[in-house]
């Protein structure tokens, strides 16, 4: 269909008049005053005095757009390229007065002197939204995807979203496609045409079996753009109608010249990933076409507010410049700015620049290039560890109030004891050597272990968590806060626990010599690590003591030993056991990949002076061995029970492009890398391990590198997926059941699980009660065979109708949840669980800002990652963290990118006139990119620190040599570099890194 296009008509004078049409693409407006919600027929191509209004140039702004190109839109007229939806309800907000047409409908035409053209108010940025109604119908019909949107830290032009069933995430590329949504909006979008997908970044690996298909007929006529090549290569953008009777979609997809129907495709989604198989060279691309659920971040974003010096504020409104790069600048109105701020403002208080405020978007409309914003909080100055703190809290939505009264009226006083009534119908296990193992500050104290030599040589291995659902009931204030709260928040130097410290670190955690609550699980393991056995139950136990990581780690090592101690006797013990069991699992295929932690050192103060690198010791082993089988007894145990009302977590396997760029990258530098399993995987990087035993550096790049194809594990409800239980798997874990039962104090989920343990108890216990078949099997000490729980499930028992009658009094009374609400449970806990690790990850970077702002400057080796025509990204081993060196367009410093070799030339321009020449436009001083020292100067300073005197630098020069030009850098050369603290006092911190190098023209 052929797109109205506008009506010009020339006017004598100066000016010209402009009749200007709607494109019917874009509006689609009829009834009383343009704004009502009333479709036009369905498919059918309405007439030109239906839409009509201020036709101005398209724009498509593609991922190569530069920054700059972005900040020159603000003073252009842009209207993105949508095709808006087949008989979608759209409506303008600001619409021009209605005109009359013959047929008596409304038409929106308007004419205008040419010179009064930019005063008119209906300039457009961005397409409208599309109507829910037909959000919904576009949906289902799989015209449209529901996806969450993610914005590309490094460029925001750039955002991805996932579609499920789709194995490559689809790019949203520049603002006009992005249309208005945010980080962490769900979305839905439109797919492209195959002719406007862009090449897909890093090595291309062609998939075996991919079938061709025929671009000219892929998604002809659809809700999706079209190209034909331009003048000087740029694309012309051309966009097709959707509303036509017979409207051809995803399923007009043909392949090697077959018609659509000869191919079994069960959705859209296995249509799309056909196109990507057949054209591994192109990434799907998009565009959002609606926002479905605006994004918590929306109301809690972070930044600085910046005053244009030379309006003097002429324009009532101030930009404010978020922290998060992944949004954009935003302007804040006098009216949505405290009333202090605005005294401030008018004072020209410079330091108003320099508060660390938050803000909500208030509005942003197809006429705002940018969003509107409103100033909610402010949290001191910027720098403060302090303010950066509660800014971070703020940014995830973490509940940092006290306990409320209703919640802390749930527990028992500080003087509990266990009740009578629970050491009567518990087993009583406090006369075994029972003990803790945690971080040597650490007060929640929610798992212990013990162990036994059975008289068959087997052990008896014990593994009590704290029952903490005893005290946290369902469906109270109490419960209700935990839900809410869903994890306790860890920070370097504080923590915001779930639960109230009274249970959290009192009565409910395991504090040795006082009795307490557990629920246990007791395996009986042979010497080749196969469980022989397992009892679980309700228990009350007595910790004997407390052990530090440090103090177990001593006792494996043999250098803190007491002849005849318990204690003792069992941490070795348990050691050997452990290993059978960390052997075991990965002979089954289960993946590791941690690497190096930092580990930050604190003055007295809590201000962060030094940082190192720590390893996992085998006494961590220990503790995640019996963890790991804990909880994977307790997701086989309760998927059993309640099928279809299962907490669980899966972990979906690797995004299989970045697993195949990971093994490119490891075959081209001689490693070899077995990618089909986890389990491969493993053995793959077991084998590197060892080939890397003297280069730690690159041995933590790969590990680094092998988890970026890995995606997130997630809690999940059994019911959700009871048609896909392929997915239920773990997969570096390499079980296919697998849930969270070993920490309650800290995790909701954990408490649901526990809670849904002991329905399947109850159920166990009443069945048995009522049909008087008690089992029991004498193993060592009256070990209890269990036909619910226990390793033999009776499935008979489990299916007859005693047994669901069992089972649903059982829910009843322990408020296991249904399907629908442990969906909603699971989605929530997820969401809470990522701000955690954003919170962990966002307090890391401050403190090592807080460190390199102390130090000024800190030298450092660096590994090159990559590198390119323009930047090269970098690991820095002493802190463990990449970064990125750009130097194009860099005065003073020539950049050669030689493509055959993939190798980068860096030098000096010493001729002033040649450097004038090659730079042009805005460029970035030399000491943006480099640390340039006289080696004069170098030696002088080194002297110095030798002699010690001072020479008021804090920089240590140490033994560090800086590099010399010409520098040749390649992928994985060690370079020299400076890291330094950025931004933070009037600005976004962040850790920035320059070249270390030296040269007597400094």
């Amino acid at each position: 269909m052929n797109e109205i296009s506008g009506e010009q008509s020339q006017c004598s004078g100066s000016c010209s008049t402009i009749n200007y049409v709607i494109p019917s693409e874009h509006y689609w407006l009829s009834g009383q005053n343009g704004c009502d919600n009333h479709d036009p027929k369905e498919y059918e191509q309405p007439k030109a005095c239906e839409v009509a209004f201020s036709s101005l140039p398209a724009m498509h702004i593609s991922e190569e757009t530069s920054s700059s190109d972005v900040r020159t839109m603000q003073n252009q007229d842009v209207v993105p390229s949508d095709p808006g939806p087949p008989g979608g309800k759209i409506c303008s907000k600001s619409c021009p007065e209605p005109a009359s047409c013959s047929n008596g409908s409304f038409a929106y035409k308007v004419s205008l002197p040419r010179c009064e053209i930019e005063a008119y108010p209906q300039r457009k940025y961005f397409a409208p939204h599309w109507s829910m109604e037909f959000v919904t119908k576009a949906l289902q019909e799989s015209d449209a995807f529901k996806a969450v949107f993610r914005v590309n830290a490094h460029n925001s032009l750039e955002a991805y979203c996932t579609i499920d069933g789709v194995k490559t995430d689809v790019l949203i590329s520049g603002i006009a496609d992005q249309n208005r949504a945010v980080e962490g909006d769900v979305v839905a979008i439109t797919i492209d045409a195959l002719s406007l997908w862009p090449r897909m970044k890093g090595p291309v690996v062609p998939l075996k079996n991919s079938s061709q298909i025929e671009d000219s007929n892929i998604y002809s006529q659809v809700n999706f753009r079209t190209v034909e090549n331009g003048s000087k290569g740029k694309a012309k953008v051309e966009e097709s109608c959707f509303y036509r009777r017979n409207l051809t979609c995803l399923s007009d997809l043909s392949m090697d010249g077959c018609p659509a129907e000869g191919i079994d495709f069960v959705n859209s989604a296995e249509r799309i990933c056909a196109m990507i198989d057949s054209n591994p060279t192109k990434r799907p691309a998009g565009k959002v076409v609606a926002i479905l659920e605006k994004s918590p971040r929306r109301d809690s974003i972070v930044g600085f507010l910046s005053v244009n010096k030379d309006s003097q504020n002429k324009d009532n409104f101030v930009e404010f410049i978020p922290t998060d790069p992944r949004f954009s600048k935003m302007m804040v109105y006098d009216g949505d700015l405290p009333e202090s701020f605005n005294k401030r403002f008018v004072e020209s208080d410079s330091k108003v620049e320099m508060e660390l405020v938050a803000a909500r978007i208030k509005h942003w409309g197809e006429e705002n290039l940018i969003p509107q914003a409103q100033i909610i909080k402010t949290f001191g100055k910027g720098g403060d560890i302090g303010a950066h703190i509660n800014a971070i809290l703020l940014e995830n939505s973490v509940n940092v109030s006290e306990f409320s009264p209703e919640s802390l009226s749930c527990l028992p006083d500080i003087a509990w004891e266990v009740p009578k009534e629970e050491l009567e119908t518990r087993r009583d296990l406090r006369n075994l050597c029972i003990f803790t193992v945690d971080p040597s500050a650490a007060t929640d104290l929610d798992d212990a272990l013990s162990v036994e030599a059975l008289s068959n040589g087997n052990f008896r291995v014990g593994v009590h968590i704290a029952d903490v659902s005893y005290f946290v009931q369902p469906n109270t204030p109490l419960d209700e806060e935990a839900r809410v709260r869903s994890t306790s928040v860890y920070m370097l130097q504080d923590k915001l626990p779930m639960l109230p410290p009274l249970l959290s670190e009192n009565i409910g955690s395991l504090i040795p010599g006082v009795d307490r609550l557990a629920f246990s699980i007791i395996f009986d393991i042979d010497n080749s690590g196969e469980v022989i056995d397992r009892w679980v139950g309700r228990t009350v136990i007595k910790s004997c003591c407390k052990l530090s990581y440090e103090t177990a780690q001593a006792i494996i090592d043999g250098s803190f030993n007491m002849e005849g101690n318990d204690v003792i006797t069992s941490v070795k013990t348990l050691d050997e056991i452990s290993r059978t069991l960390k052997k075991k699992r990965f002979d089954e295929g289960a993946l590791w990949l941690d690497s190096s932690k930092i580990v930050f050192l604190f003055d007295e103060l809590g201000f962060p002076y030094d940082i190192m690198l720590s390893e996992l010791k085998e006494s961590n082993f220990i503790i995640e061995e019996f963890m790991l089988l804990a909880n994977k007894t307790a997701a086989e145990i309760i998927s059993r029970a309640y099928p279809d009302c299962a907490l669980l977590r899966r972990h979906p396997e690797p995004n299989s492009r970045k697993l195949k760029e990971f093994e490119l990258f490891c075959a081209k530098h001689g490693l070899e890398l077995d990618t089909s399993s986890s389990g491969h995987l493993h053995r793959s990087l077991e084998k590197i391990r060892e080939k890397l035993q003297n280069d730690s550096v690159l041995l933590n790049i790969l590990l680094s590198y092998a988890s970026k194809p890995m995606q997130l594990a997630m809690y999940f409800c059994s019911g959700e997926l009871k048609d896909c239980e392929n997915d239920w798997g773990h997969y570096s874990l390499a079980v296919p059941l697998y849930t969270h039962f070993t920490s309650p104090l800290r995790r909701y989920p954990d408490i649901v699980v526990h809670r849904t343990m002991a329905a399947a108890l109850e159920a166990e216990k009443n069945y048995y009660k009522h049909r008087k078949m008690l089992q029991k099997a004498q193993m060592g000490e009256d070990m209890e065979r269990k036909g619910f729980t226990g390793i033999c499930f009776d499935k008979y028992a489990a299916e007859s109708k005693e047994g669901k009658e069992a089972f649903l009094a059982a829910a009843l009374k322990y408020y296991v949840p249904c399907t629908d609400m442990l969906v909603d449970v699971a989605a929530y806990c997820n969401k809470r669980r990522l701000a955690s690790r954003h919170i962990k990850e966002a307090t890391d970077k401050l403190y090592m800002w807080v460190l390199l702002k102390k130090k000024q400057i800190l030298l450092s080796e660096a590994r090159v990652l990559g590198v390119g025509p323009k930047f090269m990204s970098i690991y820095i081993h002493k802190l463990a963290i990449e970064r990125r060196i750009y130097y194009d367009e860099v005065e003073g410093l020539f950049a050669e990118w030689l493509e055959s070799t993939s190798t980068l030339v860096l030098n000096l321009c010493i001729n002033r006139r040649y450097q004038r020449r090659i730079y042009t436009g805005k460029s970035k001083s030399l000491d943006d990119v480099a640390c340039v020292v006289n080696p004069c100067d170098l030696k002088s300073e080194r002297l110095k620190g030798e002699m010690g005197t001072s020479s008021g630098s804090l920089v240590d020069y140490g033994e560090l040599e800086p590099a010399v030009f010409p520098m040749t850098v390649s992928v994985l050369s060690t370079i020299p570099v400076a890291v330094h603290a950025v931004g933070g006092e009037d600005g976004p911190l962040d850790i920035g890194a320059r070249l270390y190098t030296s040269s007597y023209f400094r």
